[in-house]
């Protein structure tokens, strides 16, 4: 997959160990809105997340989109958009040097929308699916950029905006 940027935080000297993780993010576009989770503060989250054991990365793709917002990925439509690659301290283990993979991926969904099947840090953060547009998203997001998974998913968004990532029709 191709790197499209990578967010390096240069503060982990000194660590002794690498927490590196793989995770998934799913580009819904509908009507010109994309499928986002946006929490009760206004942040909007593109949905994705982590593997379970024994799934691949499109498993997780589907797994992740269903529980995040209830919709349902149509398999057939997935395709691979790009990487975002972040490196920084790891925040629960301040001796690791933490990477994280963050993989894009375009996909279509069926119609309707299933109960949602959120994370207790999720719920806590009132995520709900909402549909916005990228401008929408990008504008409302650089107000709050306080974590890195927000700076990660606006500038992603920012590269929607700019065309440097283009969605298949």
């Amino acid at each position: 997959m191709r790197i499209l940027a990578t967010f390096d935080a240069r503060d982990y000297e000194g660590t002794t160990g690498v927490y590196e993780k793989f995770s998934v993010r799913a580009v819904i576009m509908r009507g010109g809105r994309l499928a986002m989770q946006c929490s009760r503060d206004g942040e909007y989250k593109i949905p994705g997340g982590g593997q379970e054991n024994g799934e691949d990365y499109i498993e997780t793709l589907i797994r992740e989109v269903r529980e995040e917002t209830g919709l349902s990925v149509r398999r057939d439509t997935i395709c691979e958009l790009g990487e975002i690659v972040e490196l920084r301290r790891d925040i629960f283990d301040k001796t690791k040097k933490y990477i994280c993979h963050s993989l894009f991926y375009h996909c279509k969904v069926h119609d309707g929308q299933a109960p949602l099947q959120l994370t207790p840090s999720e719920i806590a953060k009132g995520y709900e699916l909402k549909w916005a547009t990228p401008a929408e998203i990008y504008q409302r997001n650089i107000l709050i950029e306080k974590d890195p998974w927000i700076v990660r998913d606006t500038a992603f968004v920012k590269m929607l905006l700019d065309e440097r990532v283009i969605l298949p029709d």
